[in-house]
């Protein structure tokens, strides 16, 4: 009969997996192809792990919500960011990796506000992919 310990000892062992196990892979994104929207900014969500920003593009008389994933407010901050880097109503040009899928979303990789100011993602913008370990 196994003892408290070990089912202590593999409780945490599974707790502590879990947020490796959280993270997702950046393969739902069409990293070969860039997207570019011009729009609204709906929300900019400065969350854990990743931050989001939602658009709202004019397209053939109504309104679609793009929703782009962007690095983790602490690497975000690293490049310049802040929490209120983006604000709901600006408006942008922004350039993304979209989803496969073919819904609404995608990889965020720059943004240009109508005054010409860029934010950058610092990822790649040439085809090459994120988090692929190269041989």
């Amino acid at each position: 009969m196994p003892s408290k310990f070990t089912g202590l000892a593999l409780l945490g062992a599974l707790a502590a997996a879990m947020p490796a196990a959280a993270h997702h892979s950046f393969a739902m994104f069409d990293q070969k192809k860039i997207m570019t929207l011009q729009g609204t900014v709906h929300e900019f969500q400065w969350t854990n792990p990743h931050a989001f920003l939602e658009v709202d593009v004019p397209e053939g008389g109504t309104t679609i919500r793009w929703s782009l994933e962007l690095n983790s407010p602490n690497n975000l901050k690293r490049q310049g960011w802040s929490r209120s880097a983006v604000k709901t109503g600006d408006k942008v040009t922004v350039r993304m990796n979209p989803l496969r899928d073919g819904q609404h979303g995608g990889l965020f990789l720059d943004l240009k506000f109508a005054d010409g100011k860029v934010l950058d993602s610092g990822l790649p913008k040439n085809g090459q992919p994120v988090n692929v370990p190269r041989l």
